[in-house]
């Protein structure tokens, strides 16, 4: 193994390990004593990977936004229709909703309020791929269109903004109620605004 990749491999456990405290207990929550105690690795090392504490956010997101977004990539991938893509993704949020599901592990439902008043530039992180993952549900709404699988909407973008916005809230309420009924309320009102005829 060589060095780069042992490096690689340690910075991806800072970062894994950071996102497991950040998930439980807030960025704020979560000092870099604690991450580096929960590493198992001395405060030097910390620092060869990050300069700062919001360095380390930075990342964190950044590998959160590009494993989510190849993992939405991935589901999609499979044969079927635009509409069979666009459920495999619904049915994924409903599969993840228990204790340690997509509500309890989602840095945008956990961290979303509180990155967005402290920095800045981990506010874009968040907010840009929001953006890359509403334009993928975007494009799937123009092809299921297409096809004839999903009725058209004049502004699909729009559509899938507010697709994610109901989704982003079924799982907040999800995660205070403790229960699954908001998804699957979101479910039966995604299904019926993406079967009516105009």
């Amino acid at each position: 193994m060589t060095e780069h990749s042992k490096s690689d491999l340690k910075r991806l456990h800072i970062l894994e390990t950071g996102r497991a405290l950040v998930v439980r207990h807030g960025f704020g929550g979560v000092g870099i004593a604690r991450i580096l105690k929960e590493c198992g690795i001395p405060k030097g090392s910390f620092y060869y990977y990050f300069e700062s504490k919001e360095e380390f956010g930075k990342a964190l997101l950044d590998h959160y936004v590009e494993t989510y977004l190849a993992r939405f990539d991935t589901l999609i991938a499979g044969p079927g229709a635009a509409r069979d893509k666009l459920d495999r993704f619904w049915q994924a949020w409903l599969a993840q909703a228990g204790a340690e599901g997509i509500a309890s592990q989602c840095l945008v439902v956990k961290l979303g309020a509180e990155v967005a008043d402290l920095s800045d530039d981990m506010r874009l992180i968040l907010d840009t791929g929001i953006s890359e993952l509403v334009g993928r549900i975007a494009d799937l709404l123009r092809a299921g269109a297409e096809e004839g699988s999903i009725r058209r909407f004049d502004a699909p973008e729009a559509v899938a903004r507010m697709l994610y916005a109901k989704w982003l809230g079924a799982a907040i309420l999800a995660k205070l109620a403790r229960s699954q009924a908001p998804l699957q309320q979101a479910l039966a009102e995604t299904t019926d605004q993406l079967s009516r005829t105009s």
